[in-house]
């Protein structure tokens, strides 16, 4: 099953290394594989060097995929991250 949405990224500095590494951590937790496509790139997201290789900054639209029986569940969980700012907080 696959399921997939696409999010704006919020954080004022994007996707850099506090942000990706926790969603590495959320990706590398989950049941299903958890892709992240920013332009024509897609990458496992479970890779922190991965995400901060895709460079994507504040207010780029990236997509996520997720592939599993539990597809609609992770990617949930996975774009609430995003929503609440993958562990930071901002104004």
């Amino acid at each position: 099953m696959n399921a997939s949405a696409s999010v704006t990224v919020s954080n004022p500095s994007g996707l850099h290394a506090r942000p990706a590494s926790e969603l590495a951590r959320l990706a590398g937790s989950l049941s299903s594989t958890v892709r992240l496509t920013s332009g024509d790139r897609t990458i496992d997201a479970a890779s922190v060097l991965s995400v901060m290789g895709l460079a994507v900054q504040a207010g780029q639209t990236v997509t996520i995929e997720c592939e599993g029986e539990q597809a609609d569940q992770d990617l949930a969980t996975v774009v609430e991250a995003f929503t609440n700012g993958l562990g930071e907080v901002h104004a």
